[in-house]
């Protein structure tokens, strides 16, 4: 009987060195997925690799993220966007960085009439840029900028990220967790 828990706990360790990191991606985009606001707008992720800084969101025009005037409502086009950086960024810069999203900003260019998708990738470069500003303490702040294209690559929308990473060690928010992992 004693023998259960310590092989349970063992199992779990095993499991969670082995296989999860094989069928994360698949489960992260499952979950996000199947999130009742995404699902409701219509936002899909199409691709996401954490590992290597790259998602790729799509938003069919829909009766639920039409506007008044019957295209893809703002808030919704922003919603392709909000989490993505963040989310890649605490992925890559592992659990020694505390990671915040600190401002935000949409330019509307052109109406949305179909569906539209939006690729954010960061830079192979820029986790070693980040970790080199960021190795005395300091904050640092980093923005982001992804296009929102329609079916034909016109712009639609143009989002700014800007991201507050930090130490954790030298941040005030040092219990922040990612609810993905």
């Amino acid at each position: 009987m004693s023998l259960l828990p310590k092989n349970l706990e063992t199992l779990k360790r095993k499991t969670k060195k082995n296989i999860m990191p094989l069928l994360t991606p698949h489960l992260l985009k499952l979950r996000i997925n199947t999130y009742a606001p995404y699902v409701g707008a219509g936002i899909k992720i199409e691709h996401i690799d954490l590992d290597q800084g790259l998602c790729v969101v799509s938003m069919a025009l829909n009766a639920l993220n039409k506007n008044i005037v019957g295209t893809q409502f703002g808030g919704s086009l922003y919603s392709m966007v909000d989490p993505f950086y963040m989310l890649m960024l605490m992925h890559q810069l592992g659990g020694t960085y505390v990671v915040w999203d600190k401002n935000s900003h949409i330019e509307f260019i052109a109406p949305g009439n179909s569906k539209v998708t939006t690729r954010m990738k960061i830079p192979s470069t820029e986790i070693a840029t980040i970790q080199e500003l960021a190795k005395d303490g300091e904050a640092v702040f980093r923005e982001y900028q992804t296009d929102i294209v329609d079916d034909h690559q016109k712009i639609i929308a143009t989002v700014t990220k800007t991201i507050y990473i930090r130490l954790r060690k030298h941040s005030k928010s040092k219990n922040q967790s990612s609810r993905i992992d």
